[in-house]
């Protein structure tokens, strides 16, 4: 991931879950989608993915209007589906099924092929204490960084 260009990070979701597995994904866009996507016209803070018939499918992403497209300009919220290998899947389904885990978007970003990737994590949602702990930790490093 070191040749890749993360474009957008879900702030929202490092602090509203603990995440413990992380997988990468390639999304089916359409090609105004993926001309908004590297403009950067992307909001994802409060989508989530769902599985139906083993296919996962995004939900809520918000990829704007491309400005120059014509008449065959996307929809804005419609669901994009994700592709992920069968043993991936598998393992999501399980994970949800029996630890009642969610299927949060982390982060989008363009691979060096130029290809539209979608990285997804299996997390629990984060108590309110949790939360706090987590602004305080940030708070120490922050005063720490600033001392030196």
């Amino acid at each position: 991931m070191s040749r890749d260009k993360i474009l957008i990070n879900n702030k929202k979701a490092n602090f509203n879950y603990q995440f413990s597995d992380k997988f990468i994904a390639g999304l089916v866009l359409k090609g105004t989608e993926i001309k908004s996507i590297k403009e950067l016209s992307v909001n994802f803070s409060n989508s989530y993915c769902v599985i139906n018939n083993n296919e996962i499918f995004l939900k809520g992403m918000n990829i704007k209007e491309y400005l120059y497209g014509n008449i065959n300009n996307h929809q804005p919220y419609r669901d994009r589906k994700l592709l992920l290998s069968k043993k991936e899947i598998n393992q999501i389904k399980k994970k949800i099924v029996e630890k009642k885990f969610s299927l949060i978007p982390i982060k989008l970003f363009v691979n060096n092929r130029g290809f539209a990737k979608i990285e997804i994590g299996l997390g629990k949602g984060k108590k309110e204490y949790d939360k706090r702990e987590d602004i305080k930790q940030k708070d120490i490093s922050r005063k720490i960084r600033e001392d030196i």
